[in-house]
């Protein structure tokens, strides 16, 4: 009985592994299908810091945008078209789409009326255990505020939606992983990695770090606790993008990137 009673326990979990499995697989698959209907151009993926790009970076940079300018004076940004209107039929409440080269991170950031209903829905509305990226509803869903919070999950059996922020608690991935990309209707930004910290859920909604109004606080406390030493620039006025996801250090733990949004014009 005992034998017969072990092997029903393993067959009972394997088969609950299987199932989160092909429900993540479905997402994966939702997303990735998704990728291919609305972006219209393949990115160049670069990963040079923000001190250290390469000549062909700037050649490429260069004829692009047909200009002799220096690569400081021109912000490179991978050239993605991507077709908002059909996101916006799709789902009216896409905001944006986020890339971050070499990574999983290639996805649509949708706006949100509260915290729970993108956690469970992909941006279709199919009911998966992925959910989606999404802005705190605090925050204006046009990147128009100095402060935008975008959450996502980190499943423990992936780096699937913002799984991959993790590798920021290694100088080595930042490195690798200076930039990231944010395109929306109006405008595509560069986004210039500038600090990355854990921090308990409590202590999040305690301090209010959603609020554009308590951004000198949220910057001084990234700086205090940052994984990594960046060599991105804020300055006064700058637009902070905050990147969520769990975290595994203890109960309720967070995970939060910052990065400083940067277009051709400043």
């Amino acid at each position: 009985m005992v034998l017969l009673l072990g092997i029903g326990v393993m067959v009972y979990a394997g088969a609950q592994i299987a199932e989160t499995q092909h429900i993540y697989q479905e997402g994966s698959t939702a997303y990735n299908d998704l990728s291919i209907q609305v972006k219209k151009s393949a990115p160049i993926n670069f990963g040079e810091s923000p001190t250290q790009q390469s000549d062909t970076d700037t050649e490429i940079s260069h004829e692009i945008k047909g200009t002799s300018q220096s690569r400081e004076m021109q912000i490179y940004i991978p050239d993605f078209d991507i077709d908002f209107d059909m996101l916006k039929a799709i789902n009216k409440d896409t905001a944006a789409w986020l890339y971050s080269p070499g990574t999983v991170i290639d996805y649509p950031v949708m706006e949100a009326d509260d915290y729970n209903y993108y956690l469970y829905h992909l941006p279709d509305g199919t009911r998966n255990a992925n959910g989606s990226l999404f802005i705190d509803y605090n925050c204006a869903s046009d990147f128009s505020d100095r402060l935008t919070v975008i959450y996502g999950h980190h499943m423990k059996t992936g780096d699937m939606m913002f799984g991959s922020l993790k590798g920021y608690k290694n100088q080595e991935y930042y490195k690798e992983h200076p930039f990231m990309y944010l395109y929306t209707e109006k405008e595509n930004y560069r986004i210039d990695i500038l600090y990355g910290f854990v921090i308990s859920a409590g202590q999040w909604r305690e301090k209010a770090f959603m609020y554009e109004e308590n951004l000198g606080a949220f910057l001084d406390y990234a700086i205090r606790n940052t994984t990594f030493k960046s060599e991105a620039k804020y300055e006064e006025g700058d637009k902070i993008v905050a990147l969520s996801t769990c975290s595994y250090e203890f109960d309720d733990a967070r995970y939060v990137v910052l990065g400083v949004l940067k277009t051709n014009e400043n």
